[in-house]
């Protein structure tokens, strides 16, 4: 089928803000005792509330405080965006800018709150390529589940085989896969990859490399 619209993930594909993340729950976690690190902050990527809750209880105990450290983890990351802001990664506005240049619908499909993604868009100038922005509060299971990719596809008039989905993360490709996207890695922290047989329809050099896989 005929690839006529993108979906892409926002943080680690389209922001250079997974490491923001990974390095804000480690420090979140260990202010309350926590000896989070970068495997565990990785393991939750793009993972619904539920589902983080579980994991991360899993590894430290039932007592682990999810909202607690979460909300810790937002103070944090909002101190330092706020003085030294947030970069995009390389080739974001040239894929986008090719993608709106060739009729191609465009939409955002993250974990993060609309309005917080939105503000993140704009300031760097990337909010008006996308047709919608999707966020994981508008569905009823987030990642890995494949409601915020069905959601997406809907919203941008189109079936989700017609759509290429963009995802660093374990949690996003299967959440993509199982929504019928066809799915492409692009590596950001690590490359999972070798976690992901049969799920991916393939891996991407950066951004601007994604183009290769619209034909």
């Amino acid at each position: 089928m005929k690839i006529r619209g993108v979906i892409s993930d926002m943080d680690g594909v389209m922001l250079d803000s997974e490491k923001l993340y990974v390095r804000f729950w480690c420090e979140a976690g260990n202010f309350y005792g926590y000896p989070m690190q970068r495997e565990h902050a990785l393991g939750i990527r793009s993972m619904a509330r539920p589902y983080a809750i579980a994991r991360l209880q899993g590894w430290f105990g039932e007592d682990f405080d999810y909202d607690l450290v979460r909300n810790k983890r937002v103070e944090l990351m909002d101190a330092y965006v706020s003085e030294h802001g947030i970069e995009a990664k390389d080739g974001a506005k040239d894929l986008l800018s090719y993608l709106k240049g060739n009729g191609y619908r465009v939409a955002l499909a993250t974990a993060t709150p609309k309005d917080r993604a939105e503000a993140y868009l704009e300031r760097l100038g990337l909010l008006s390529f996308f047709d919608v922005v999707a966020s994981a509060r508008m569905v009823t299971h987030g990642k890995p589940e494949p409601d915020i990719y069905l959601y997406a596809a809907g919203q941008l008039g189109l079936k989700p085989q017609e759509c290429l989905a963009l995802e660093d993360s374990p949690n996003g490709v299967r959440s993509a896969h199982a929504a019928g996207c066809k799915t492409i890695l692009v590596p950001d922290l690590d490359n999972p990859s070798d976690q992901l047989e049969g799920l991916l329809d393939g891996v991407a050099d950066g951004l601007r490399d994604v183009i290769r896989f619209l034909t």
